[in-house]
């Protein structure tokens, strides 16, 4: 294996392990392969990049240190030569969050310095200039990201965020000696005092001359975007054959699950509702226990082949609403519970393509799915919109996935995503 990526939450791990399998032509991408959690045996012997999908984003700091080293070692063990440490490309933490103290740990463990972290990802409009993270034309913390209700982003300077986290000093190669090519960028780091550094990139091509400066690199930390160059370092050293997996299509009865608030999941939500039976859920019902696993399976099978969504999607005031009466925590709990105790039963009765929407909600859909199927390692399929592939499990009888991140996806996205399930790109 070449590349071995951390990955802070499952849809996250989705899109880097998509922007890897990709790559960019003309020589493409490596055979890359997503684990739910860190795997008990070695990796099947034909992956060239692993990604380890954990739910750290949001854990208590010291736990995401373990689980994130725990990561690492296996990844050494299974002949890594590069590290990526992968989170969203809107840097979601909180002030206390665990960027920093993760990335601190992995830079200690493997003797690293120069550190680079980059979450832009231009092709779905985020982007860094000076040291500040811009969604399309906003600044982060006027993007809506500050109402995410569990990591709210408040300050768009990454360099000055991160400075909250971590004891180390935070530096930044700024646009200006980004634009000159890889050469400047060398010499800049080299040049650097501070041993983390933010990285500018305001488009693809940026990210492709970081992808030239970064190889040999150690641990490399960003968004899936600061991936898109790296594969063909290998490809070119290793010369070797570019043997895409084939996707031949899933079939069979299909499910939506949306537990993100982002705008665009919102707004997908809506343009889905107007052709298509949505439920929402009762926040406050789960919580008192009227709405149940089987309350969803009642409304999934009563509407199969009809692309049935049952959603707890809120605006910010009736999320905050929900969580100052019930508790933030306890309401995350129970709705990821009631998630991943439905995916499982609907696997169970035969449902073969589910699309879920949300970080947290994706991390306990995926788990329940992989412990149902009994297969560890998700193959990566054809693209469904930037940043989301189909994953797959299982040969004879196959289950896709889609895990789609809060922001991602056009508004079709859910119809699109059980269609190229079934037909393939």
């Amino acid at each position: 294996m070449f590349i071995g990526v951390i990955a802070d939450d499952f849809t996250g791990a989705s899109d880097i392990a998509n922007t890897l399998a990709k790559g960019v032509a003309p020589e493409g991408g490596l055979r890359t392969a997503q684990f739910s959690g860190v795997p008990v045996g070695p990796a099947p012997k034909d992956i060239e990049a692993g990604v380890i999908s954990l739910k750290s984003r949001t854990a208590p700091v010291a736990e995401a240190v373990e689980d994130s080293l725990r990561a690492l070692r296996w990844l050494i063990d299974q002949g890594c030569e590069q590290f990526i440490f992968k989170y969203c490309s809107t840097f979601d933490s909180t002030r206390e969050g665990n960027i920093g103290p993760v990335a601190e740990a992995l830079a200690k463990e493997l003797d690293a310095s120069g550190v680079i972290f980059c979450p832009a990802f231009p092709t779905t409009g985020r982007t860094i200039y000076q040291g500040h993270l811009f969604v399309h034309d906003k600044l982060l913390n006027e993007s809506g990201l500050e109402n995410h209700p569990l990591t709210p982003m408040t300050d768009a300077n990454l360099q000055r965020w991160l400075g909250h986290q971590t004891k180390l000093p935070v530096g930044l190669i700024p646009t200006s000696t980004v634009t000159q090519g890889a050469d400047a960028i060398r010499t800049a780091m080299k040049t650097a005092d501070e041993p983390f550094l933010i990285a500018d990139a305001v488009s693809d091509e940026d990210l492709l001359v970081w992808g030239e400066v970064l190889k040999g690199a150690k641990l490399i930390t960003g968004g899936s975007g600061i991936a898109l160059g790296l594969p063909r370092n290998f490809i070119k050293s290793q010369s070797t054959a570019r043997d895409v997996s084939a996707y031949d299509g899933v079939s069979g009865p299909e499910a939506i699950l949306a537990g993100s608030c982002s705008g665009a999941t919102r707004g997908q939500i809506d343009f889905h509702a107007q052709s298509n039976p949505v439920f929402a859920i009762d926040v406050a019902g789960v919580m008192s226990g009227d709405v149940t696993t089987e309350t969803l399976l009642e409304f999934y099978k009563g509407h199969v082949g009809e692309a049935p969504l049952a959603y707890s999607s809120g605006n910010p005031e009736e999320v905050q609403a929900i969580q100052t009466r019930f508790g933030r925590e306890a309401v995350a709990s129970k709705l990821d519970l009631l998630f991943a105790d439905t995916a499982r039963a609907l696997i169970e009765l035969g449902y073969r393509r589910i699309v879920v929407a949300g970080g947290e909600t994706s991390g306990a859909v995926s788990q329940a799915v992989v412990t149902a199927v009994g297969v560890p390692a998700m193959t990566i399929g054809p693209e469904i919109d930037p940043g989301v592939p189909v994953l797959t499990l299982g040969e004879t009888n196959p289950i896709a996935l889609a895990l789609k991140s809060g922001n991602f996806g056009a508004t079709d996205f859910f119809t699109k995503a059980l269609r190229v399930m079934k037909a393939g790109a």
